[in-house]
């Protein structure tokens, strides 16, 4: 997913004025902090400018917003903590509100918590391609979450293609939302902070952004932490596809056979029933209760679902019901339309079209979308979202590498054995890309391990408060069975509101 936290709007009011300048380069922003209001407490807010094209540094600007939950131990305060929950589009603002006393205690109180919502994104001058919600959800009327039959591919093409000019239109925004500007703005946030040098906790996407900013900036680390890992080179070149097609049906596996193993409702044979059942839905949506079922309905519930173990047993319950309905037609109801809708979906292409070149014909769509076929039925409900780049150009400022560096300080790689979102590959990959970093390895289920392994929340803890790396090849032990019974779950530090993102 992209990871996209959902808060509520708060007082983002105060825009910070140029500071300090360096020699030839953008002005550093002052930021004036003030309270969130009453809806946040405990929360500072505040609006920064920064250069719209650093091509430009003293041209255009552009606004950040940004959170910060203030560090409780000022006496052994460390500096600023900043966050990414991934997307591309996820609002670190909304996440710092979410997640900020928790990530603070967990720190000894040592850290400011910083979220900031990247450029285009929620409250930092976001990018829209739809003038109210209710055209947003017309945009999606009439076409599948995914084509999964033949007839499907052309319109589906055609309406997703049709995003670019559409959201390009007259917002200088969206010709300046590549990570590599994001990762600009972070260095100008860490030093607007008054940090020497950063301290970042990025998740899913979040680790292509500290991936880029550690090729960017080497020499500015304290400590970085990526977990749950793209391998920027195949995201990069649109190759992600790769990996998609066979890390979702890994995990998915795991989801089967932990289910089988613990006699879920499911079961028995989960697996020949989820066969069963995409064979039945593929070719007849399925009826149950109010709501209608098609199959891309399905694959992306299970798809969903692997984002977090959490969620599995009521997944279970839902297949079981789905295999036992009869078949039936159904119409959905719309939703209400909000003044400013959120922009997850927009910035998520605003972002995802400036980084990477994406195919421009129907003819290749279908031809990598068989490709990703071959690897799972999962492989289909990937890819076909990238046709909103078919007509978007990219960003001349993105940054595709080289991916290969070494960092003022080593770099934490945190990578689950079974995440079929971000797969342990890419965090094997960055491993061996970033000399002198570290690989922890959670082997267990789901997307990200922080706050859901203990062990590897208290590895990661150390390494942002002291600097201490895991042992070289540790591996953390996963949790119990995700079917059976504890007393004492791990609670994710996020969800994602938009599966199907990073």
């Amino acid at each position: 997913m992209r990871i996209t936290v959902l808060a509520a709007a708060a007082a983002l009011m105060i825009t910070g004025t140029p500071a300090v300048q360096a020699s030839g380069g953008p002005a550093v922003p002052r930021i004036d902090w003030t309270a969130c209001g009453p809806e946040h407490p405990g929360f500072d807010c505040a609006t920064v400018r920064v250069p719209l094209d650093y091509d430009h540094p003293h041209g255009a600007t552009t606004t950040i917003a940004l959170t910060r939950k203030p560090a409780t131990d000022k006496a052994r305060r460390i500096g600023s903590l900043f966050l990414n929950p991934g997307g591309p589009g996820g609002s670190g603002v909304g996440f710092a509100w979410s997640a900020g006393d928790r990530l603070s205690a967990n720190l000894q109180g040592r850290f400011d918590v910083v979220g900031f919502d990247p450029r285009g994104v929620g409250r930092s001058d976001p990018l829209h391609c739809f003038s109210s919600e209710d055209e947003l959800d017309e945009f999606f009327e009439g076409v599948p979450g995914f084509p999964y039959q033949a007839a499907q591919e052309k319109p589906f093409y055609d309406r997703y293609r049709s995003l670019g000019p559409e959201c390009r239109d007259d917002q200088l925004i969206a010709r300046h939302m590549s990570t590599a500007d994001v990762a600009r703005d972070l260095d100008l946030l860490r030093r607007a902070v008054g940090d020497r040098k950063l301290t970042y906790l990025g998740f899913s996407y979040g680790s292509f952004l500290g991936a880029t900013y550690a090729n960017l900036f080497p020499g500015n680390i304290r400590a970085l932490v990526v977990d749950g890992v793209l391998n920027p080179e195949l995201w990069s070149s649109g190759r992600q596809v790769e990996s998609d097609r066979i890390a979702t049906k890994e995990e998915f596996r795991e989801f089967l056979r932990t289910c089988d193993e613990a006699g879920c409702v499911f079961g028995p044979k989960p697996e020949q029933r989820w066969n069963a059942l995409l064979k039945s839905v593929r070719a007849k949506p399925i009826q149950l209760g109010d709501e209608v079922f098609t199959y891309d309905t399905v694959v992306g519930i299970a798809l969903g679902a692997m984002y977090s173990p959490d969620d599995w047993p009521s997944t279970a319950e839902l297949f079981d019901q789905l295999s036992d309905a009869s078949t039936g037609t159904a119409s959905l109801s719309a939703t209400s339309a909000e003044p400013d809708y959120p922009n997850g979906f927009d910035s998520y292409n605003g972002n995802a079209c400036a980084d990477i070149e994406y195919p421009s014909t129907l003819g290749a769509y279908r031809s990598i979308s068989r490709y990703a076929e071959a690897g799972s039925e999962f492989g289909p409900a990937w890819w076909w979202a990238n046709a909103a780049c078919a007509d978007w150009p990219v960003n001349a400022d993105r940054y595709t590498g080289p991916w290969h560096t070494r960092t003022s300080a080593p770099v934490l790689v945190v990578g689950n054995h079974f995440d079929g979102v971000t797969d342990f590959r890419g965090a094997q990959a960055v491993h061996r890309q970033l000399a002198g970093s570290r690989l922890l390895a959670y082997a267990g289920w789901g997307h990200t391990a922080y706050a859901v392994s203990q062990c590897a929340t208290e590895h990661t803890n150390a390494y942002l408060l002291h600097g201490t790396l895991p042992p070289a090849g540790t591996v953390c032990p996963a949790n119990p069975n995700p079917f059976l019974p504890t007393t004492a779950a791990a609670e994710p530090l996020f969800k994602p509101a938009t599966p199907g993102r990073r």
